[in-house]
This record gives C-alpha cells, structure tokens and sequence, in this order.
C-alpha cells in the first residue's frame, strides 16, 4: 500500500477506524477484532483511530491486548479525549480533564505514548488556544507524538495551528457527506495538515449489501440518524444502486471505490474506514489500488452529486459539539 504523510509520520493511505470494536455497530468479540488487525497489518493498513469513549475504553482495551500480544505490530495509533459522557454528556478540554483522559487511554493501550490525540470535541466556551497550550505540553512530556481536532470548523484550526502546527483534523466525509469540501479540506492543504474522513464508506451503505435498519439494535448508532428513517432510507438506497451498477461494471466493489473516491480528493486525505470484518476490510484496503480516468469521476459525480443525500448525517442529539461553519 502506497503511504502518506501524517505528520512527520508516513502511514498506509488507508487507516482503521475502530469504533466497531466496541459494538456500535452491533455485537462483536475480542477474537474477530484481532482477527481484523491481523488482516490490516497484512494489507499495510498501519494507522489506527479509537477514542476514550468508544465503549468507554472497551475499543482501546482490545487494541492493548493486540499490541501486548504482538510487541512488533508497527501500528500508529490515534485516539480522542473531550467528551466527558457521565452523569450528563459535556465536552471539558480543560487541562486536567484532558490528562485524566489521556492517562486512561495510555493504560488501556498499554502504552505510554500515542502517536496522535485528538480533541475528539471542542469545548465552545474554552479558547482553543488554550487547549493548544495544553497539548503541547503533553508533547513536551513525551506523551503524544502531535494533536489534532474532531469536527471543527476551518477558522479554528487556523486559530490553534497559529500557535502550533495541528497533526490532523478529522470529520465525516464521504460520497454522501461532502460538507468538509466548503472549507476544510482546502484550509487543511493549505497548512500542512492531514484531513482524515471517518465514515468514508457512508456507515454501511457502500457495502455489497445494505444494511437493514430494522435489525438495528438499540445500541446501534445509526438508529436515530434522519438517512435511516424510512423514506429517506429507501431514496438513498435507490440512488446507490445506480453507483452499484456502474462499480460492476468496472469490476469494483462499491466500498472499494467510495475508499477510491476519498483518496482522489487530494494527496493529504487519510481515510479510516471501519470494519469488524477481515472480509470487509479486504475490499477497503482494495480501494487504495483503484485508480479513476476523468470519465470515472464525472460518471460518480453524475451518479450521486453533491448534495444527493436524504436526510441529515446526524440526529440532533449527536450533532450537538460538531461545528458548524456554512
């Protein structure tokens, strides 16, 4: 897999986002998550993305059993600190909530430095720049490699990358959620900084099948967002099928080429895509070998155009703390 800059770092092109290691999309198991991290060192998939609050530790505790068990994995590792779930769910980017977060991320890991950690969401009414200051001394303290934000607006990062260079910022971006193209993905190639797109392959929907909505268990983070109501499920998947048809006949899986896709938007984007599945995370990895003519693009980009999404990314209650700058 052809590598690219992160940071100083250079990392596959294609990372792994392991939310999934923590049920959100439904149950899994210790045994298939280190069987997934098996397959994605095989595929030269490198760079791993988790979170504090994913399962609250339960993902970052699978992965620490993997590298303890694997002492020459070669993993970069990414995860997230912010948000503060109990007794009320608030975001605290205060200094001594961030190093209480930090230091639960480290012993789960097993660990004792992350290559990256991200404000996974940004306190409003904290400066930024404060929180900056607050990072680096983490950095001076051996305890991050470099630090970066999830879900910012593009005049933050130019306000927290004034006063040291960010890492990364990661959103949501895919063939169905293209918000990051008013803004940030400029403002990150203009500063140096890697644009990392969670999400890449829609939450399932570019899978080989679709998901099913009514099998989403309670739990399932998808259940409440607008795009899996019924209507608007069903005027999505219509317009999917299209992309399908014309990803057979270039003899592309449709998760391959949504991976495809983000990566063709410019040389900086680091796409993480999920999966509990080696199955799976064989075709994303594929993705990084498609290799689009101008014809391609303007067939997907006259298949689904910017804006054909029905309904928001989000349900109301998880948008909240995601900026919003257009």
């Amino acid at each position: 897999m052809r590598t690219r800059k992160l940071g100083a770092l250079e990392v596959g092109a294609v990372g792994l986002g392991c939310m999934s290691f923590a049920g959100f999309y439904g149950e899994t198991d210790i045994a298939t998550s280190h069987d997934t991290l098996d397959a994605a060192r095989e595929h030269g998939m490198d760079f791993l993305d988790t979170a504090e609050l994913y399962g609250m530790g339960r993902s970052e505790e699978v992965i620490g059993a993997y590298l303890k068990a694997n002492p020459g994995h070669g993993f970069k590792i990414a995860t997230k600190g912010g948000i503060v779930p109990k007794p009320t769910r608030h975001f605290d980017n205060s200094e001594a909530q961030l190093r209480k977060a930090l230091e639960g991320s480290l012993r789960r890991l097993g660990v004792d430095h992350v290559d990256l950690y991200y404000i996974h969401r940004r306190e409003a009414e904290r400066p930024v720049e404060e929180v900056v200051e607050t990072l680096v001394k983490f950095i001076d303290e051996g305890k991050i490699g470099g630090f970066g934000f999830s879900e910012i607006a593009p005049s933050t990062l130019r306000r927290a990358h004034a006063v040291h260079p960010v890492m990364a910022v990661q959103s949501e971006y895919s063939l169905w959620t293209r918000q990051p193209e008013l803004g940030m993905i400029q403002t990150c190639a203009e500063l140096g900084v890697a644009f990392v797109p969670f999400s890449p392959v829609a939450r399932g929907m570019f899978a080989d099948r679709f998901p099913d909505p009514a099998t989403f268990a309670d739990t399932d983070f998808r259940k409440p967002q607008p795009r899996f109501q019924v209507e608007n499920f069903k005027a999505n998947c219509a317009m999917i099928d299209g992309f399908r048809r014309f990803c057979a006949s270039r003899g592309w899986s449709p998760a391959g080429a949504a991976i495809a896709w983000t990566l063709d938007q410019g040389a900086h984007l680091i796409p993480i895509p999920g999966t509990r599945s080696r199955a799976h995370l064989q075709q994303l990895a594929e993705g990084e070998a498609i290799r689009f003519t101008d014809e391609d693009r303007h067939e997907i980009n006259r298949l689904l155009p910017i804006g054909w999404a029905h309904g928001d990314r989000y349900s109301d209650g998880q948008i909240v703390g995601v900026e919003r700058y257009c």
